[in-house]
């Protein structure tokens, strides 16, 4: 089981919520910098772009929709919570992204795209551990990595990486924008997912 060396749930409700919104407003930032850098799209993004090329939906509409099919994988089969972070997740990510892409930078050299693009993997992790630890409830994605590791003998950092990469072979099979960034996420988020939670004190 995850148990949190700091006592979260001492936490007054408002300080715990304005870590969940901050937690997402630097995950939104860390997606942002990486769309900007331009070396490729996470598995997920991925995935998404490719199931659009082959519905009528939209990649937004798609990311709500696996949000919603993830979420109900992870509530139905591994009884995870849902709690207001899940929902605010699925609602205010893309948000902040929008609102985050037009002031972060454009790198065009490549060494600079992926000092951005790792930048960004770091970033997320952090914020994922911000959220987590605020334990109003992980997103939909985080959440099934959470579910699954406290349902198996395997940790965050190996659950993370192995559905990553699953992910990421079903967006190539379906078409969507995947390059050397999308194989670097896939293998560098699980880590760094990780140290973000225990840098917050969620530890497995």
């Amino acid at each position: 089981m995850l148990s949190p060396t700091l006592n979260v749930k001492s936490w007054s409700f408002p300080s715990r919520f304005v870590m969940l919104l901050c937690g997402l407003v630097v995950c939104s930032v860390a997606i942002a910098l990486m769309l900007n850098a331009q070396v490729g799209l996470s598995p997920w993004d991925a995935l998404h772009q490719g199931i659009s090329h082959h519905t009528p939906l939209s990649v937004g509409q798609t990311t709500i929709l696996m949000g919603l099919v993830v979420l109900g994988v992870s509530w139905a089969f591994l009884r995870h919570p849902v709690g207001v972070g899940t929902v605010l997740n699925m609602a205010l990510i893309g948000l902040f992204i929008d609102l985050s892409l037009p002031h972060l930078p454009h790198p065009s050299v490549l060494w600079e795209q992926w000092v951005q693009f790792l930048l960004g993997v770091v970033v997320l992790g952090v914020g994922t551990g911000m959220y987590v630890s605020s334990a109003l409830g992980a997103g939909p994605r985080d959440g099934l990595v959470i579910a699954l590791s406290q349902n198996t003998r395997w940790g965050v950092k190996r659950i993370r990486t192995a559905i990553e990469m699953v992910v990421l072979l079903a967006g190539f099979l379906l078409g969507g924008s995947v390059g050397w960034g999308t194989l670097a996420f896939a293998l560098l988020v699980g880590p760094a997912m990780s140290l973000g939670m225990r840098l917050f004190g969620v530890r497995k």
